[in-house]
């Protein structure tokens, strides 16, 4: 699988984990009455896939990261 294929997989995958801690961290006593099991899961088991998955995406990006913010400047001119 190449790096385009995996990235049209994890982002989306990212995307949601974002939005489950969102969710579980904001709203679960309030709307959802999560059990402390469920919460354990969701919003424990999935903070770690989202650091797992930020990993990874900065991995299969690292060529643009590198490309974007660590560029070579060229020497000053002198006057």
């Amino acid at each position: 699988m190449n790096r385009n294929a995996m990235l049209k997989i994890l982002n989306p995958l990212l995307g949601l984990l974002i939005v489950n801690q969102i969710l579980t961290g904001l709203l679960a006593d309030e709307l959802f009455k999560v059990s402390p099991n469920a919460f354990e899961i969701l919003h424990e088991g999935g903070g770690v896939a989202l650091s797992v998955g930020v990993v990874l995406h900065v991995i299969l990006n690292w060529a643009w990261i590198k490309a974007t913010y660590f560029k070579k400047r060229a020497p000053a001119a002198k006057a």
